[in-house]
């Protein structure tokens, strides 16, 4: 009997980085070392998702339960600070 598979919605919060160069790299904070790039932000995206699909599996495939993701998110914030001359 074969096993049934059952699909698993996760959201991931992913930060995309312009490159000098070009392109896009882009990480998920949540995955550690779960790094991609793509030369346009549809490639990076779709890249980011093959590359979390990977960790994923990698992870299960060594008997741990599946990553919970925690309510997080990506933010700016504003500082202040004195200027040196």
């Amino acid at each position: 009997m074969s096993k049934k598979h059952s699909k698993i919605n996760q959201i991931f919060t992913v930060v995309f980085r312009g490159e000098p160069e070009g392109g896009f790299t882009v990480y998920a904070p949540e995955l550690p070392g779960c790094i991609s790039y793509g030369k346009t932000l549809k490639k990076a995206q779709s890249m980011i998702r093959e590359a979390i699909a990977g960790y994923l599996e990698v992870y299960e495939s060594q008997g741990k339960k599946s990553i919970s993701t925690p309510d997080s998110f990506i933010s700016t914030i504003d500082i202040s600070r004195k200027e040196y001359a």
